[in-house]
């Protein structure tokens, strides 16, 4: 007669979730921020808004965080983006530049018809993107390297090679202003998050991304269109960097060609890995997106709270990613788990044989 296999313990389901470790990072992230700031995680309220040290975390990551998301649908189709920091670039590079071309930088029509024109030009970056990946066949790294390269050269024709400044309190709002207490961006990039989500996890559309990133050709044969599918998140992407480029450009009320989203398309790469979203595509975690933006943003926010070097901040993250997707790697976590049994069975055997 054979004999059920022992329930799993609550304990180790959960430190064999994918988002245990990044959550773990992210936890410890904080106990040391609120050790070294005891006020770092207060709140206070000021003029009917919320302001502290956590505000300030989710405004700042909010560019990013839109960011991450195309990021995360494009590498689940076993691609990369490495243009989304030129795009965030020539966004605000068209939207401030057309604001401060018109003759009332102040209205709101303006304001609107920039941000429309900005995002419409980041959409159909995009699209060129994915139609070099998907229908002329180049690789995605290859691909999108010609815009990382050539954009920032765009946005510097768009500004005339300047740094180009505006004064318009609607566009400022969508960085620095507050709706209901807290920041605009911060319910700009959770609208946007909570609409992917329903996207990929409520409708086919994530089952379909994943099939296209585990096997394209076995896809393609199952009647999926892998072409398409793979063309519109080249777009995606495309659209969310352009929408965190007028976030960006709109906090500091200047385009700068030259360092608006700098090296963000590292950041972004790194929190969907931490994320536990895999290079190879496939299987990929909004949640877990999320969590290794929050883990980037508080490095970010903890290396200007210590008072080190901005410079030094890459060490940070390299030190955190390392540690988490050493974590999260297969191999060591098939050598826990066999190094787990190893002790149950002496266990049992030591109770046996008393």
């Amino acid at each position: 007669m054979s004999t059920a296999a022992p329930a799993t313990p609550t304990w180790q389901r959960v430190t064999q979730h994918r988002l245990f470790w990044p959550v773990v990072a992210l936890v410890a992230l904080f106990v040391a921020n609120t050790i070294a700031n005891p006020g770092f995680l207060s709140l206070r309220l000021q003029d009917g808004h919320l302001f502290g040290a956590l505000i300030n975390l989710l405004r700042g990551g909010s560019p990013l965080l839109l960011i991450a998301l195309g990021m995360t649908l494009v590498i689940a189709t076993r691609g990369i983006d490495l243009s989304v920091g030129a795009v965030v670039a020539i966004s605000g590079a068209v939207a401030l530049s057309f604001i401060a071309s018109s003759s009332d930088p102040s209205s709101v029509t303006t304001v609107l018809v920039a941000i429309g024109i900005a995002l419409a030009l980041s959409l159909v970056l995009g699209v060129w993107n994915g139609f070099l990946v998907s229908v002329v066949g180049i690789q995605p790294i290859i691909a999108t390297l010609v815009l990382m390269t050539a954009g920032r050269g765009v946005a510097m024709l768009i500004t005339g090679g300047q740094i180009t400044t505006v004064n318009s309190a609607p566009f400022k709002t969508l960085g620095s202003g507050f709706w209901l207490g807290l920041p605009v961006a911060v319910f700009v990039a959770g609208g946007v998050f909570a609409l992917v989500a329903f996207l990929t996890r409520r409708t086919a559309l994530g089952m379909l991304i994943e099939s296209v990133g585990i096997n394209p050709e076995a896809s393609r044969l199952a009647g999926v269109k892998s072409r398409s599918i793979i063309w519109t998140v080249y777009a995606v992407c495309g659209l969310f960097a352009g929408l965190g480029g007028l976030i960006i450009s709109s906090n500091v009320m200047a385009a700068d060609a030259n360092n608006a989203g700098l090296f963000i398309e590292l950041d972004a790469i790194l929190a969907v890995v931490i994320g536990g979203t895999s290079l190879s595509g496939g299987k990929f975690s909004l949640a877990g997106t999320l969590v290794g933006v929050l883990i980037i943003q508080t490095l970010t926010v903890t290396v200007t709270m210590l008072g080190i070097s901005p410079s030094v901040t890459p060490l940070f993250k390299a030190i955190v990613v390392i540690a988490v997707c050493l974590a999260q790697s297969p191999k060591i976590r098939d050598a826990v788990a066999a190094r787990r049994r190893r002790a149950a069975r002496t266990s049992q055997a030591a109770e046996v044989a008393a």
